[in-house]
């Protein structure tokens, strides 16, 4: 269980858990995943290592082969990854979007079947939701499902879905209309990957990682009725129960990224020497790392509010605080690798200390999988009550 809010910050077994997934990072680290990327292959080693600890299934049922925990315990052993320098992105989609809907929403044939899978790392799960003109307005989205007899077809585009070349299925947003109003409402799909008029094609990306980004089309895809997720009128309530766990898991990968740059910035900080002291004993130095080292904990404060809101069942709560988390994560993180970076002056731009990478890589938890922008609206809206401009 998640340890309460205001009594301990994390049990004894979170910081059990921490420590055993370092010593796995620790074993791959930084270079394992660049190289990873530069072969265009996938980081299938750490994948089947993790998953053979119970690391990617922790926060999946009991009865279907998972940890039994939740999102705490999954964004700790994301978090961890990223700061030994290897996270696996694929953890935000699968396990904590996509097995947390169809843990939450799924019928027992669909839990049965995807759920084991996911949590033994032998299946992994896409998530397509964004759409090349909707953007951040998920009311936006004009990916239809329409029933013809028992079958369901789907027509429609997504544009930065991670991962679909390795995945066996993924977990599309489509929009069905309602019989009694007449408007179009959000519903889950799973589409597997070889499905007829389900086409995919890589999006050229500066971002040097092994996961790639696709966008899909599908063209009168046929789909049986088991391929719907849950009641086709639950709509947002299950869209969000899978977007909470991604924002959470979102702050998780910043956090770790974060704190992989603070940790190559204060080593190098300690022992360059210029002067007569190591350039660590000047304030210019060490108050900027230690203002970042301070946002970052902050941020993880916030996550691990959210994540104990959420696995306790208050879907509200958690709505809000995994904004903040997500929004503090990535604003600490993209502070820390700037800081890093420029520590390190000259050095912080080379390929031999790996960090120049991490300033593109960093912006991408201020963009996805919503912008800071959209979420200090949704703070100023549901938070504060100040009026809506849109």
């Amino acid at each position: 269980m998640s340890p309460a809010i205001g009594t301990t910050v994390e049990t004894e077994e979170h910081k059990a858990l921490r420590a055993a997934v370092a010593a796995l990072g620790q074993r791959y680290g930084r270079e394992y995943l660049a190289r990873v990327a530069r072969e265009g292959g996938h980081p299938d080693e750490l994948w089947a290592d993790a998953a053979k600890l119970g690391y990617l299934g922790v926060s999946l049922p009991e009865e279907y082969g998972g940890g039994g925990g939740g999102i705490a315990e999954l964004s700790i052993v994301l978090e961890e990854l990223g700061a030994a320098g290897c996270p696996l992105l694929m953890m935000v989609v699968s396990p904590a979007i996509c097995g947390t809907v169809i843990s939450r929403f799924g019928t027992e044939a669909q839990k049965r079947a995807w759920l084991p899978g996911l949590a033994d790392g032998s299946r992994t799960m896409a998530f397509g939701i964004t759409e090349p003109d909707a953007g951040s307005n998920s009311h936006r989205i004009t990916t239809t499902a329409r029933r013809d007899g028992d079958e369901w077809v789907l027509t429609g585009r997504k544009v930065f879905i991670s991962g679909v070349d390795i995945a066996d299925a993924t977990l599309i947003v489509g929009r069905t209309e309602d019989s009694r109003t007449g408007s179009l409402k959000p519903c889950l799909f799973i589409v597997p990957r070889d499905t007829p008029g389900f086409s995919r094609s890589v999006i050229d990306m500066e971002l040097h990682a092994a996961e790639k980004q696709f966008e899909l089309t599908l063209d009168d895809v046929r789909l049986p009725s088991s391929a719907l997720v849950g009641d086709e009128d639950a709509g947002l309530l299950q869209l969000f129960a899978g977007l909470n766990p991604e924002r959470i898991m979102t702050a998780a990968f910043a956090i770790g990224m974060g704190r992989y740059a603070l940790a190559k910035a204060v080593d190098y900080a300690k022992t360059r020497q210029v002067w007569k002291e190591p350039i660590g004993a000047h304030q210019a130095i060490a108050h900027p790392l230690a203002a970042a080292h301070i946002d970052l904990e902050l941020a993880r404060l916030m996550m691990q509010k959210a994540a104990h809101l959420y696995d306790t069942g208050d879907d509200m709560g958690a709505g809000e605080a995994a904004n903040m988390a997500k929004y503090a994560a990535a604003e600490a993180c993209v502070k820390a690798v700037d800081q890093s970076v420029h520590t390190l002056g000259g050095n912080g731009l080379t390929r031999e200390y790996g960090l120049a990478a991490l300033i593109t890589a960093s912006r991408v938890s201020r963009i996805a999988p919503v912008s800071r922008e959209m979420i200090l609206n949704f703070v100023s809206h549901q938070t504060l009550g100040l009026p809506k401009s849109y």
